[in-house]
C-alpha cells in the first residue's frame, strides 16, 4: 500500500449543508516551498530563519521532516512585494 501524501491531496469537509467544501492543506513541505519559490531546497533550509520562517520538525534523524505554514510563507512573499 502506497503511503498517502497530504501535500498533494485536497481534502474535502462536509458543511452543514451537506455541501462539501475543499480544504487547503495548512503545511508545505521544504521541497514544496523550494518549487513555490523556484530556489533549491538548500536555499530553504539555510535562508528560512534568516527571513523568520519557522519550520515544524516532524521525525528523528536523517528522515525528519521539516514544514512549514503555508499562511506565513505566502505573509513573507508578501512583504517582499517590490512598490
Amino acid at each position: 500500500m502506497e503511503p498517502q501524501s497530504h501535500f498533494d491531496e485536497t481534502r474535502t469537509d462536509m458543511t452543514s449543508s451537506g455541501r462539501r467544501r475543499s480544504v487547503e492543506p495548512v503545511l508545505m513541505d521544504t521541497a514544496e516551498v523550494a518549487a513555490m519559490l523556484n530556489m533549491s531546497t538548500s536555499w530553504v533550509y539555510r535562508e528560512a530563519s534568516k527571513l523568520g520562517l519557522k519550520g515544524y520538525k516532524l521525525g528523528r534523524g536523517r528522515n525528519a521532516k521539516v514544514l512549514y505554514k503555508r499562511s506565513e510563507i505566502f505573509k513573507w512573499l508578501e512583504q517582499q512585494k517590490i512598490h
